[in-house]
């Protein structure tokens, strides 16, 4: 019998890690909605709760940081009628297949994942103990991102460039399994995607470093407006004067702007800071005006779903229900191949 074509799916994980910023939304929500809109994948999104406990966070962050981060994405335009939204710890499944991929993953691999590597790196420049402070969640955790990818069946998992290596750590770790079992049951071996959009699209921060919450430089999404046209107005400018023609692509609050303005007013306003006669300040205020304007029906709609008891809560469920009942199903084949259940 012929097997019927099935549609790809894409898979995309997200880990909450606190307040969503500027810089999150540029070089990753927006570059990972497009392509779910344009692609002719089946698209998947999951809030990878479980993987943020490898930081050891206070008890009660993971849980508002994953609210925070769902209803971010559905305010900034995930559609939860056309994307299976869920919660990596609704979907327990993945954390069985995760120690049985476990089994068949040799150490060396782990040893070389990027995140311990440079813990190791850091350990060793700082005079201490190679592993000092690295617990096993962290060691393990490429396993446990396989896991959510192969449980899945994804086909393919939109990445930047520097998280290339967890998908090529899950095509190996899915190609040990198939070598081992695969006269019964196979993975799916899966493919990264980086998408050119996420190209170049970083952000200058409030001191001119690229935004992060690791510089404490950022610009939170759903400020106030006073409060965001206050923080803009501390991003560093020099003390080019007022008449002088200014160098757009130098300027941090230019590029800034790129991102949020229509293409005809960044196309202005280059000229006019080119020309000379506009003065930072004045720029300064012309992006909090742009943010504002971009930003309010956003935080209107955040605001909504992260009060308690919004359609946050049935909207995870429902993704959920969906998420589970493909685990559910690639777990079988898998636990049956292993010779651990039916």
């Amino acid at each position: 019998m012929v097997e019927t074509e099935r549609r790809k799916i894409s898979l995309t994980g997200i880990k909450p890690s606190g307040e969503p910023h500027l810089g999150n939304l540029v070089g990753a929500i927006r570059p990972a909605l497009e392509l779910a809109r344009t692609g002719d994948a089946e698209s998947r999104y999951f809030i990878a709760d479980e993987h943020a406990l490898t930081g050891a966070p206070a008890a009660g962050d993971v849980a508002s940081w994953t609210r925070a981060v769902a209803a971010t994405w559905i305010a900034a335009g995930l559609d939860p009628e056309r994307t299976v939204f869920y919660k990596q710890s609704d979907v327990p499944e993945t954390f069985e297949l995760t120690w049985i991929l476990s089994c068949v993953t040799g150490k060396g691999l782990m040893n070389r994942a990027h995140a311990y590597k440079a813990a190791r790196d850091r350990n060793t420049a700082a005079g201490e103990e190679p592993d000092a402070g690295v617990n096993l969640g962290l060691f393990n955790y490429p396993v446990l991102m396989a896991a959510d990818i192969l449980v899945m069946e994804a086909d393919l998992v939109p990445v930047g460039r520097d998280q290339l290596q967890h998908v090529e750590i899950a095509a190996d770790v899915a190609g040990s399994f198939n070598h081992r079992y695969g006269e019964s049951f196979r993975l799916r071996i899966p493919e990264a995607v980086v998408p050119p959009e996420t190209t170049g699209h970083t952000l200058p921060g409030l001191d001119g470093r690229k935004m992060s919450k690791s510089y404490d430089n950022y610009i939170p999404l759903f400020l106030p407006a006073p409060k965001l046209k206050k923080l803009v107005r501390r991003i560093p400018t020099d003390s080019t004067p007022v008449e002088a023609p200014k160098d757009a692509d130098s300027s941090a609050v230019f590029q800034i702007l790129a991102q949020f303005a229509e293409p005809d007013v960044v196309a202005d306003t280059r000229k006019r800071l080119e020309a000379g006669g506009v003065g930072w300040g004045e720029l300064k205020n012309q992006l909090a005006d742009v943010l504002e304007a971009q930003l309010a029906p956003m935080r209107d709609r955040y605001e909504e779903l992260v009060a308690p008891g919004s359609e946050l809560d049935a909207i995870l469920a429902r993704g959920a229900e969906v998420a589970r009942e493909q685990a559910a199903r690639e777990l079988r084949g898998v636990r049956r191949a292993v010779g651990v259940g039916a």
